[in-house]
């Protein structure tokens, strides 16, 4: 709605005018006559209606122009748009005009509160009266509206509060905590000119004891006093409720003596409020004694009392006693209200006396007393733990035919705990759908109850079914949920799932238990199992890159099936990320499983990578697999990685693995592959490694005769160093190859080796024989 500015005169728009007659003649002839002045109309004609916002400098002599007069006479002019719309018939019921109350509130509650939003309603309301004025402050969205209203209009002097409207805007702001914005109001009430009465101050004192805030209360009823404001047994009953709330009860021991010698005579609601407060103090024997005193002063007690005393003797277990006031009740024809058979009930259900809990809800029905919600609640529990489950499954279907839930929806876990405790899944699975048409929301807890019941009774079509509408509605992502699913309930369906081909509807379910903040390491484990048997070995990656980065631990199975899976898809190096992440987790693999990786990689041509993996088995100490180890060794030193392998070995010899030296330095030699063969043996003898004789002379003559002539004189000098072959049958070949090729120093140093060498050989021959001979 729009609104003109005061300093602009107002111009004419079309008003909602309430006060017109209906009209049930929906034809346009009568629209026409409806603002016809012709003396045959039967309808009254309507009164000229003034401007609803004046000009605020009229001109008195000034006089409005034809076409001013026009409009005021006839405010609506008929048109061919406006005929047309008057020509429809309306349909349905009519709206009713919107209260100007209601605007107020409306525009307070969607405008921030200026100097504009003011002039507006200004400009709606021509003059605020009491009415309007109290409407607005009940009527205001909350207490900041009500507060700034309450202000503006009595500063504006638009209108002057009187005691209603005080007494409103206290109750508003005490309900809302403002309490020191209450306090202010009411005690500048008097320089408005505006009395205090008790009832001002009672809101107080009810204010401050909900805040909790006893001094506070106290504080005010004694100002009460000071100021000259008259208290009675109302202010009275206020004070003894905040006090004895907060557990005082000999404070108000004290104030209910000053009462008496005020003269002021203690109610029937004074007594029930004492005696409520000491049952909540556990103070029986002075609830006993006030009780006496309420009859000695011929106050009787009535239902209410009768339901406090009951409920005091609940709290100490004594059923007896509260049997007694029942039936004292009783006797003085003081009907039992649904409130005093629950009181009742409570008690017989704390105490485990049931079916006196049961005999007393039907004697409630046969009075024609209808249970409440308090009275399921206070019932079925001690239902559930007497087990008797047919008695609380009717109670459940009355209450669903009722339609009454409730307060307290735990009780729903409790009757799904049970009904499958005693076996019963269809009574379990009837609480569900009892939730579902009282209106209750069902959360991940109990599906969660359902779920695992129907897994251990191998009903997992029910319980698939289930968990399908668990996942369809996100139930587990509710933002209120207060009970969640137990691990035995997911881990249950979830390992059912893997189990049987449906692991990505197990990880959909499973990753909404994520979002809530749930890492169970057997639910990750039974995901990645459940990928791997399915062919999905990247899906099952992925969830251990979860688990790496939230710290989960891993099973070594998962990573075994994972690194299977991998292989069988003949991806041999995502076997081997997988394998390198087994042990980095602390997992040691089987020495099958070390194999399986290596004879893929090596069978794929990743021979350096296969040798990684060997480095690995080495070091985490499993020795088997030597065949396949040679095999490594060997490609690699064929593909010429002989650093690498010379690396290896040497690791082998020190874990006590040595390779067969003497077939790899016979390929090499076969293959022509002589450096890789000179760097071996060069290794060998470097490090004392035991080999064949035959190896030094298949090098040898593979050097000779590839023409490294110079390669064979340095090894032949390391041979004979040491005290190796001396006899090889090329020595004169290799002699005469380095005088060939203009080495005469090496030929000529090689010469006196081998020739004493021979005389060193002669020499012990003679000794040998000498001594024989001797």
């Amino acid at each position: 709605m729009a609104f003109v500015a005061l300093s602009k005169r107002r111009q004419w728009r079309p008003r909602v005018f309430p006060n017109l007659p209906r009209i049930s003649d929906p034809s346009p002839i009568y629209h026409l006559r409806l603002f016809s002045s012709s003396p045959e109309d039967p309808t009254p004609t309507l009164e000229k209606i003034p401007d609803p916002d004046p000009d605020p400098n009229p001109n008195p002599d000034s006089t409005p122009s034809s076409d001013a007069q026009t409009r005021l006479e006839n405010p609506n002019p008929p048109n061919p748009s406006e005929n047309a719309a008057i020509q429809r018939t309306p349909r349905g019921k009519l709206r009713n005009p919107e209260k100007i109350e209601d605007i107020i509130c409306r525009m307070m509650a969607n405008r921030a509160w200026t100097t504009r939003l003011q002039n507006s309603i200004r400009a709606l309301v021509p003059q605020f009266d009491h009415s309007l004025v109290w409407n607005v402050l009940h009527g205001a969205r909350n207490s900041d509206h009500a507060l700034q209203f309450f202000r503006w209009v009595e500063r504006a002097g638009l209108f002057n509060h009187d005691r209603e409207t005080h007494l409103k805007i206290i109750e508003i702001l005490t309900r809302a905590s403002k309490l020191n914005h209450g306090r202010c109001i009411l005690l500048d009430m008097p320089k408005k000119g505006v009395a205090w009465d008790e009832d001002l101050f009672v809101l107080l004192i009810e204010g401050y004891g909900k805040a909790g805030i006893v001094q506070e209360s106290v504080k005010t009823f004694n100002k009460m006093k000071e100021l000259g404001v008259e208290r009675s047994v109302k202010s009275y009953d206020a004070l003894f409720k905040v006090i004895m709330r907060r557990g005082r009860y000999m404070m108000a021991k004290r104030y209910f003596n000053a009462m008496l010698s005020e003269g002021i005579e203690p109610t029937k609601h004074t007594y029930n409020v004492m005696l409520w407060g000491f049952f909540l103090s556990l103070r029986l024997e002075t609830a006993k004694r006030f009780y006496e005193d309420m009859k000695s002063r011929g106050i009787w007690p009535d239902v209410v009392t009768y339901n406090t005393m009951i409920n005091g003797y609940n709290r100490f277990k004594m059923m007896d006693e509260a049997e007694q006031m029942f039936v004292e009740m009783k006797g003085r024809n003081i009907a039992p209200t649904v409130i005093s058979y629950t009181t009742m009930i409570k008690g017989y259900v704390s105490v485990g006396r049931v079916d006196d809990g049961l005999r007393l809800f039907e004697e409630m029905k046969s009075f024609g007393i209808k249970p409440n919600a308090v009275t399921y609640t206070t019932l079925l529990p001690g239902l559930c733990d007497a087990e008797k489950m047919s008695e609380a499954q009717a109670m459940l279907k009355e209450m669903v035919e009722r339609y009454t839930a409730p307060k307290d929806n735990s009780i729903f876990l409790r009757l799904l705990s049970s009904q499958c405790k005693v076996g019963d899944l269809d009574a379990a699975a009837d609480v569900l759908k009892a939730m579902i048409r009282l209106s209750i929301p069902t959360e991940a807890g109990h599906y969660g109850i359902l779920i695992e019941n129907f897994c251990k009774a191998e009903k997992y079509d029910r319980a698939v079914k289930l968990l399908d509408k668990l996942i369809e509605k996100e139930i587990i992502l509710g933002p209120q949920s207060s009970t969640e699913m137990e691990a035995s309930a997911y881990n249950t369906m979830i390992q059912h799932l893997c189990n049987h081909g449906e692991t990505r509807k197990a990880e959909i379910f499973f990753r909404q238990l994520l979002k809530k903040g749930v890492q169970d390491p057997v639910a990750f484990n039974n995901l990645i199992r459940g990928h791997s048997k399915e062919g999905n070995p990247d899906s099952a990656f992925e969830i251990l890159k979860i688990m790496g980065r939230r710290g989960v631990a891993t099973d070594a199975d998962s990573y075994r099936l994972l690194i299977k899976s991998y292989l069988s898809k003949g991806e041999p190096a995502d076997a081997k990320t997988a394998l390198d992440g087994m042990i980095e987790n602390d997992h040691l693999p089987e020495s099958s499983l070390f194999r399986s990786v290596m004879e893929s990689l090596y069978e794929d041509g990743r021979v350096q990578t296969a040798s990684r993996v060997m480095k690995s088995m080495v070091e985490k100490g499993v020795k088997e697999n030597m065949d396949l180890v040679a095999k490594i060794l060997e490609a690699l030193l064929l593909r010429g990685h002989v650093e690498e392998a010379l690396g290896r070995i040497d690791l082998l010899m020190q874990s006590g693995c040595a390779p067969d030296f003497d077939s790899l330095l016979s390929v090499l030699c076969e293959k022509g592959k002589t450096i890789a063969a000179l760097k071996l043996l060069d290794l060998c003898l470097e490090r004392d490694y035991i080999i064949d004789v035959s190896s030094y002379d298949k090098v040898l003559d593979a050097l000779l005769a590839a023409g490294k002539t110079l390669n064979a004189y340095s090894i032949l000098c390391k041979i004979m160093e040491k005290g190796g072959v001396t006899d090889w049958s090329s020595c004169e070949d290799l002699i005469k190859s380095l005088n060939k090729e203009g080495n005469t120093k090496q030929a000529d140093i090689l010469s006196r080796m081998i020739k004493g060498g021979q005389e060193a050989s002669g020499s012990r021959k003679g000794k040998k024989k000498a001594s024989v001979s001797t």
